[in-house]
C-alpha cells in the first residue's frame, strides 16, 4: 500500500471524513439547551427546583462516598490534564510521522480549547452565582461545573485525536461507550459527593459539547464531518 493511502486511513485529519454527522445539530442543541438551563437556574426556576430535589435523592444514595470521591476526582484537572498531554504527544507524532500535512493543527487546537474552558466557565459561575449543596457551604459558583467540563473536553479532545487511528468500527464504538460512561460516572460521583447539583454537570456537559465542536471545525477548516 503507498503511503498516501495510509496517511489517508490512519492520518486524517479527526474527525474522520464521511456521511454527514448529528455533531453539528448536536452541538446547537446543546448550545440552546446551556441557554435555557442557564436562564433557569439564574432566575430561580422551577427546573432549578427539581434540580435540587433531584440532588438531594442523590446525595444520599448507596454509592459509597469513597467510590463517589474517585469518580469526581476524575474531572481534577491534575488528572485529565496528564492524560491529554499524553495524548496529544501521541497524535503529534503519529500524524508528523505519517506526513499528514500541518500535523500539528489538531494537537494545538485541543490544548487551546481545554485553555479555555476555564475562561469560559468562570465568568458564567461569577455571572450565575449559584449556591451549592449543603454540604459545600454558603458559598456560590457552582454552575456550570468546572470538573464536568474539564473531564468532557480533556477526554473527549483524547477521543476525537485517537478515533482516526483506531481500526474497526467495533473498537470505535467501544471507545465512544467508553468515553460516554466515564463522564457519565464522573457526574454522578460529583452529586453523589455534594460537590454539584445535577444540572451543573448538564450544563458543563453541553458546554463541552460545543467547544468540542468548534474544536473540530477548526481541525477540518469547516464544519466537522465524520
Amino acid at each position: 500500500m503507498r503511503q498516501t493511502d495510509q496517511i489517508g486511513r490512519l492520518g486524517t485529519t479527526p474527525p474522520v471524513p464521511g456521511r454527514p454527522t448529528i455533531f453539528r445539530w448536536a452541538a446547537v442543541l446543546s448550545a440552546l439547551l446551556f441557554l435555557f438551563l442557564t436562564w433557569q437556574i439564574a432566575v430561580g426556576g422551577a427546573l432549578r427546583r427539581a434540580d435540587e430535589r433531584l440532588g438531594d435523592v442523590i446525595g444520599a444514595g448507596r454509592l459509597p462516598k469513597r467510590a463517589a470521591e474517585l469518580l469526581a476526582d476524575l474531572g481534577n484537572i491534575t488528572v485529565a490534564l496528564p492524560v491529554l498531554a499524553a495524548v496529544l504527544g501521541y497524535a503529534a507524532w503519529r500524524a508528523r510521522r505519517d506526513g499528514v500535512p500541518r500535523w500539528w493543527k489538531p494537537p494545538v487546537t485541543a490544548a487551546l480549547t481545554m485553555a479555555a474552558v476555564p475562561l469560559l466557565v468562570v465568568p458564567i459561575k461569577e455571572t450565575v452565582d449559584r449556591t451549592g449543596p449543603a454540604v459545600m457551604g454558603p458559598g456560590t459558583g457552582f454552575y456550570p461545573s468546572g470538573h464536568a467540563t474539564t473531564a468532557a473536553v480533556a477526554y473527549g479532545a483524547c477521543l476525537l485525536l485517537l478515533l482516526p487511528y483506531v481500526r474497526g468500527a467495533y473498537a470505535r464504538r467501544e471507545l465512544v461507550i467508553g468515553y460516554t460512561v466515564l463522564n457519565a460516572a464522573v457526574g454522578l460521583g460529583l452529586v453523589r459527593r455534594g460537590y454539584h447539583w445535577p444540572l451543573d454537570v448538564v450544563g458543563g456537559w453541553c458546554l463541552s459539547v460545543v467547544l468540542l465542536y468548534v474544536m473540530c471545525a477548526v481541525w477540518a477548516g469547516r464544519a466537522p464531518r465524520g
